[in-house]
């Protein structure tokens, strides 16, 4: 039987289960979805997906975007006037935390947990240490990757590229104003650079910005002035470095395969890393606001188990934009769309599977010391420029 097939099947079945523990419903509903994170580039397709199949449970399906920051003030004012029209939503780590920070969330697990079947089993490793730390509960991982942090120049920019970072501060305060990262409130690469430095800089407890990043905070201190300015968002990051103002960026393993795909970065980019380097892993997360009506809730829950099945997962791998994606196990780069399977033939990279395999991947900080971090970045280097 084709694996399309299986998985719609599978679908069906769990979707049946699903709605029959939460009540039959009346009509179908429309889903309104916010993403605070870029996900729907990966993720829109699949939710699409499950409304052509489920014309039964959703009539319409309503995509919304906003920067990570301005989450969580929108929730708190809706959920205050008792009226959320904000259904699901997709974010990153620093859109969960937000919502964590204020209890914002519906708690999926294991309250919930009946209607996700071998969830934990079906996982990446990798994926399923952050549904534990980073989750909570709260947040269910839908795409997963190792992240970074990547330094990604321009070889003809950067004849010698650092090996270390010290190197990379020396060739910073050398070339003033060719060095860039996003604000890490509101940037995958950004907030991956500044949980790597702990790694790298060997800070006496990568896990406690507030007490054990001494080394950390000073280093980006003194990298400070010879940054121009920090971009609200990674995409401007991209466009600079393209557009000859910016000779190197901090990157991940999806920023540097997709915007060189889209032609935004020259295809001849490089990447690198510094010396005692750790990956810090990232993933999306989707998450159900409380204030959403209880029959709502039914629909929402199928909506994510589809999400999680292989077959959906599958069109993670996209072009690129979080390499390599699925967060579930047996679902080879073979299972993606054609597409997908040429665009990372030509523009991935080989030494990315060395890479991945022979250095430590560590979770990103739990949600209420990432947002701790955030707000002491904010502060003593933001506040800056």
């Amino acid at each position: 039987m084709p694996i399309a097939t299986l998985a719609r099947r599978s679908l069906l079945t769990g979707a049946a289960t699903i709605l029959a523990s939460h009540g039959a419903r009346a009509e179908p509903v429309t889903i309104s979805v916010l993403d605070v994170g870029g996900a729907l580039q990966l993720i829109q397709s699949a939710i699409e997906a499950f409304a052509t199949a489920r014309p039964d449970l959703v009539s319409r399906i309503v995509f919304s975007q906003a920067p990570a920051p301005e989450l969580g003030a929108k929730l708190k004012a809706q959920q205050a006037a008792g009226r959320v029209d904000i259904d699901l939503v997709l974010t990153g780590s620093d859109g969960l935390a937000a919502g964590l920070a204020q209890g914002a969330w519906v708690k999926l697990l294991p309250d919930h947990a009946g209607q996700f079947p071998n969830l934990e089993a079906n996982y990446e490793p990798a994926a399923l240490n952050l549904l534990r730390a980073q989750g909570q509960g709260f947040g269910m991982v839908v795409a997963y990757y190792p992240s970074g942090p990547l330094l990604e120049y321009l070889p003809d920019r950067v004849k010698t590229p650092p090996a270390t970072a010290e190197d990379l501060l020396g060739w910073a305060r050398a070339h003033p104003g060719r060095f860039m990262y996003a604000r890490p409130a509101n940037s995958g690469p950004g907030r991956t650079f500044m949980m790597g430095l702990p790694y790298l800089l060997g800070d006496k407890d990568p896990k406690d910005p507030v007490g054990g990043w001494d080394k950390t905070w000073a280093y980006l201190t003194a990298l400070n002035p010879a940054i121009e300015y920090y971009p609200a968002g990674t995409g401007a990051t991209m466009k600079e470095l393209g557009e000859g103002s910016r000779d190197m960026i901090v990157s991940t393993t999806g920023w540097d395969i997709n915007p060189r795909a889209l032609g935004v970065v020259p295809k001849e980019a490089a990447i690198g890393t510094l010396q005692g380097f750790h990956w810090v892993s990232d993933a999306f997360f989707v998450t159900v606001p409380l204030g959403v009506p209880a029959a709502k809730l039914s629909v929402l829950l199928a909506l994510i188990q589809f999400l999680l099945q292989p077959a959906q997962q599958a069109v993670l791998y996209d072009s690129g934009y979080l390499y390599p994606g699925p967060a579930v196990k047996n679902v080879p780069l073979s299972l993606a769309p054609a597409k997908s399977q040429a665009l990372i033939a030509e523009y991935g990279r080989p030494e990315y599977a060395a890479l991945i395999a022979d250095n430590p991947i560590e979770l990103p900080l739990p949600p209420d010391r990432m947002v701790v971090a955030f707000r002491k970045w904010d502060e003593l280097i933001g506040s800056k420029k």
